[in-house]
């Protein structure tokens, strides 16, 4: 049962998110990567990066992400589909604590031949939705098997791309999805994908937001796994049914942003 507040939890959750979903958040979160860019496929590559890369301090993680950047010649769409062999070996020491230059160049390669066959990468996760499903679980699965789909891919990158199919929240994923999908007046996401809609996306599940909707009441499940991203995500539905992802700014700011100690991300 989700206890309520005074004033109720409905009206504390959405003053929360008036409060960080604001430019003012951009700056200092790892979005603001993707958000140096204005051509659509230069966003998907980044952010798809920059979530994955998302877990330690965020300074680092937006340095590493814009390391990438960098080793992308700043045109990072371009780059991807452009680049020759011989142009990989400039990211043979690119590393992001366990994200090593074995991942990295299998993303280069999944990334090349996905962009040189497809428009946006939105295809790669709204190909394995059905219009009556109601969260993204089946486009973060297919999209997993897809990614590794071939016989060289590395076993060990599959730590880095999660699955439901292994119980794990995805939040990186979910994260990234948010960013792409959600669409309001705020400028923070970017809402470029049409196809996937904001009321199937589900709570990018970290160790803050976690924290905060226990104490709230919002997650009951003990263990921390892909069950709890669902119930967690079905109580935030209660408030807004279309949207109920926008309230990870909510959870994450209480979580994160008024408690100055709580810089790891996990």
């Amino acid at each position: 049962m989700i206890r309520e507040e005074h004033p109720p939890l409905s009206e504390y959750l959405d003053e929360a998110v008036q409060r960080y979903n604001t430019p003012d958040f951009i700056p200092n979160d790892p979005l603001s990567v993707p958000h140096r860019f204005v051509q659509l496929q230069d966003r998907e590559i980044t952010g798809f990066w920059t979530a994955t890369l998302a877990w330690g301090q965020r300074k680092t993680i937006i340095q590493s992400a814009n390391r990438l950047v960098e080793l992308m010649d700043g045109a990072p769409h371009d780059f991807i589909v452009n680049h020759v062999e011989e142009d990989r070996a400039r990211f043979l020491d690119f590393k992001h604590r366990t994200f090593q230059a074995t991942d990295t160049l299998w993303f280069l390669e999944f990334l090349q031949q996905f962009y040189r066959k497809n428009l946006s990468l939105e295809h790669a996760f709204a190909r394995h939705l059905q219009p009556g499903d109601t969260n993204v679980e089946p486009a973060l699965t297919g999209f997993h098997r897809d990614f590794f789909d071939h016989p060289y891919a590395p076993q060990r990158t599959r730590k880095h791309v999660a699955t439901p199919e292994r119980g794990s929240t995805c939040k990186r994923l979910n994260m990234f999805l948010r960013w792409m999908v959600r669409n309001d007046t705020a400028g923070v996401d970017f809402g470029i994908w049409k196809t996937i809609r904001p009321a199937q996306l589900l709570i990018p599940l970290d160790v803050h937001v976690e924290r905060v909707a226990r104490r709230l009441g919002l997650l009951r499940r003990k263990q921390t796994d892909w069950q709890a991203v669902l119930e967690l995500t079905q109580n935030l539905r209660a408030f807004d049914p279309e949207d109920p992802v926008k309230y990870d700014f909510a959870l994450f700011g209480l979580g994160v942003l008024e408690n100055k100690k709580a810089e790891f991300w996990g």
